[in-house]
């Protein structure tokens, strides 16, 4: 599973603190808290404390994981130190704050209002948290071919030229282009018995001198043989060092990734009055349908600035004239279907489903080419501003296959990813297909995808499992599908200007 993992310091600042000394200013302190499950939070760290001020910029940064597939609860609380203790208890509290790790790294610099208790400001007093992420994003790429090796090299190529390739720069030489660098040539065999070519000694910044030629020693051979000059030539055609961009290197530079859902609306989902229906609403006003969208969405809704998520039905009859739909807002406003936060598509799930009939077929291409054209749009502008996802919750298998198929493959060259959920106990062989990880997914004709951007996961395995765990797994993918696409690209993270108002969702042009 492609999870996207780094690791992220988290720097912090406070504005107009309360004052809890006599005479004096407090001596604020930060406490960074993960929520844990089941109500309980966990101290990740400390700062350092800050002598007699209301306005404190802590110079200690705070470290912990990111994860883009789940959401990561945080709690900051200032406290005034008075004393050597460790523990909290007899320390006044000066306010706190709560919000997830993927706020505060899509909004880059996040500020907000301390508490003293829900409801009860902490006067005039503010937290502002900035993030960055901790690694060394060069890389080196490197083209390389030999000549005149000796006769071990497999199918008999004596002059090979080798694929580029791209080896991190840590690893290559600590960051250090003055490291001292042993490389070896052999001959491959797969039971691991390699035979020695010959081997040299460089450095990284001999090795940019290109073309840059070095004899390839054979040391048992240069011993025995006193007319021994060689065992080939190592031609250096291209060594650059790259900076290689990561999924936050894009999130953190402003890309905002649109979230879209798509609810199945078919007849084989059964009557929603049937408590034997997928559509049936438990006394608790759930169902799996609701249930994995809280689950992704409660994650990408941090990821787009204002909120508003467009949300459709297919497969149903709408009224007045009761034609079959498989593309109309929940909500019924077509020129404007969007919902505000999660919440607001739950909501108008639940008003639209008394509102329809279930008929069908099952098709998602007319879904997925309407994403598709905001996604086209987006890629008009050549730059790495805006990603999509596609949420597609469904009961059964897909009828217009090709039609899918074709949509997908079209945009597998877009800034677009498609999750797909199998709700219920349905035979989901065709949207697995769809999930091209055992290769690249191909139309009738022959016209091959870009690449896999296509996650299915059918919901039953994870019914006894907890919610966030449907998320991890089909968000998994999307960090590294997003890279993908702006690599291929081209394209820098995004530096961001003030976010564009949505307007009506009219499909524009690609």
């Amino acid at each position: 599973m492609a999870r996207c993992v780094t690791l992220v310091q988290l720097s912090i600042s406070c504005g107009h603190l309360i004052d809890k000394d006599i005479g004096s200013k407090s001596d604020p302190l930060c406490v960074l808290f993960q929520d844990v499950g089941g109500g309980n939070w966990a101290e990740l760290g400390r700062t350092e404390r800050v002598r007699n001020c209301s306005s404190p910029e802590f110079s200690k940064t705070l470290k912990l994981e990111y994860h883009f597939e789940t959401v990561q609860k945080l709690r900051f609380g200032i406290y005034d130190i008075d004393n050597k203790t460790p523990e909290l208890g007899d320390d006044d509290f000066l306010g706190g704050a709560e919000c997830s790790l993927g706020q505060i790294v899509s909004s880059r610099i996040l500020t907000l209002p301390l508490m003293l208790k829900p409801g009860k400001p902490a006067g005039r007093g503010t937290i502002t948290v900035s993030a960055q992420e901790l690694k060394d994003s060069r890389v080196v790429t490197m083209e390389v071919e030999a000549r005149n090796l000796d006769k071990k090299v497999i199918k008999n190529n004596l002059n090979p030229t080798w694929k580029r390739f791209s080896v991190p720069l840590q690893h290559f030489c600590g960051g250090d282009p003055s490291t001292p660098i042993q490389v070896r040539c052999s001959d491959y065999d797969s039971d691991g018995s390699h035979d020695l070519i010959g081997i040299f000694h460089t450095s990284l910044a001999q090795l940019q001198a290109v073309p840059a030629e070095f004899e390839c020693i054979h040391p048992e051979k240069q011993q025995k043989k006193k007319s021994y000059k060689n065992s080939g030539t190592i031609c250096v055609k291209i060594c650059q060092v790259e900076t290689e961009y990561s999924f936050l290197d894009y999130v953190m530079g402003g890309c905002q990734i649109n979230f879209t859902v798509g609810v199945d609306f078919t007849g084989s989902n059964g009557d929603p009055s049937s408590p034997n229906s997928l559509h049936y609403l438990s006394p608790t006003g759930v169902n799996e349908y609701l249930t994995a969208l809280w689950s992704v969405g409660s994650v990408v809704q941090d990821y787009d600035s204002d909120k508003l998520f467009p949300a459709f039905g297919f497969g149903a009859q709408v009224p007045p004239d009761w034609q079959v739909s498989h593309e109309f807002a929940l909500n019924f406003n077509p020129s404007n279907p969007y919902c505000a936060g999660i919440q607001g598509i739950v909501d108008a799930y639940r008003q639209a489903l008394p509102q329809v009939r279930l008929y069908g077929p099952t098709n998602f291409a007319p879904i997925i080419n309407h994403v598709a054209r905001f996604a086209a749009q987006a890629a008009h502008q050549r730059t790495a501003s805006q990603y999509f996802v596609l949420l597609l919750l469904t009961d059964g298998a897909v009828t217009d296959v090709e039609a899918t198929r074709e949509a997908v493959v079209r945009a597998s060259y877009l800034p677009m990813s498609v999750i797909i959920v199998g709700v219920g106990g349905a035979d989901f062989e065709a949207m697995e297909q769809l999930d091209a990880d055992g290769g690249p997914l191909c139309t009738r004709s022959g016209e091959a995808a870009a690449r896999d951007i296509v996650q299915f996961v059918p919901y039953r395995r994870f019914q006894n499992a907890p919610r966030e765990a449907l998320a991890q797994t089909v968000l998994a993918e999307v960090p590294a599908q997003l890279v993908s696409y702006f690599k291929a690209q081209g394209w820098a993270p995004f530096k961001p200007l003030p976010p564009p108002a949505k307007g009506p969702a009219q499909s524009p042009q690609a």
